[in-house]
């Protein structure tokens, strides 16, 4: 049975490190909005110069343009036994396009759960130690706009769908946490 998860939480709550590790043990592909945003921002394509000023304001990239880079994603065949959406579905209206486009897109959605000072804290060391541009600290609190505002609302589109997990530990700790419940699903 193909396995089709979406991790959902806000910015620094962990999702693109876990989701890698569940996609690598899951053996389906982990597929990232955000990289591959930032990859075509870093490579100056085409797709980069149009989102770079969009994502260092921390706005969303319209609906338009990320849905047709996931379902083109989604079209691969690494794909057709199951992914691992990061980042994607970001607002309701993508989860309807990702629902048009692929039916049955979503199993399970793993929602991991942070405070927001804790997000902020995060996301500080993250920018320091990365130099990420699109992580000041103005950014931030605009991006934790943006996900209260537009992303939290799937939390009550996937309704039983979703499963909650406690963000704050260890890399591992969250993980097992991860495995656990679903292992229970």
């Amino acid at each position: 049975m193909a396995r089709r998860i979406l991790f959902l939480g806000p910015p620094g709550a962990g999702k693109g490190t876990q989701a890698a590790m569940l996609a690598n043990a899951l053996h389906i592909p982990h597929i990232s909005t955000g990289d591959m945003l930032r990859s075509a921002v870093d490579a100056g394509t085409d797709l980069g110069k149009k989102v770079e000023s969009v994502m260092a304001a921390g706005d969303l990239v319209s609906d338009e343009l990320v849905v047709a880079i996931v379902d083109d994603r989604l079209d691969q065949s690494d794909a057709r036994c199951g992914y691992l959406l990061d980042g994607f579905p970001r607002n309701i209206a993508q989860a309807q396009a990702l629902n048009d486009a692929v039916i049955n897109a979503i199993g399970t959605v793993v929602l991991l759960e942070v405070d927001a000072d804790e997000l902020v804290q995060r996301l500080m060391k993250r920018a320091a130690e990365q130099g990420r541009a699109d992580d000041n600290e103005q950014t931030i609190r605009r991006r934790l706009e943006v996900y209260e505002a537009e992303t939290s609302p799937l939390v009550d589109h996937y309704g039983d769908a979703v499963i909650r997990v406690d963000g704050i530990g260890s890399i591992d700790e969250v993980f097992s946490r991860i495995a656990l419940v679903l292992a229970r699903s």
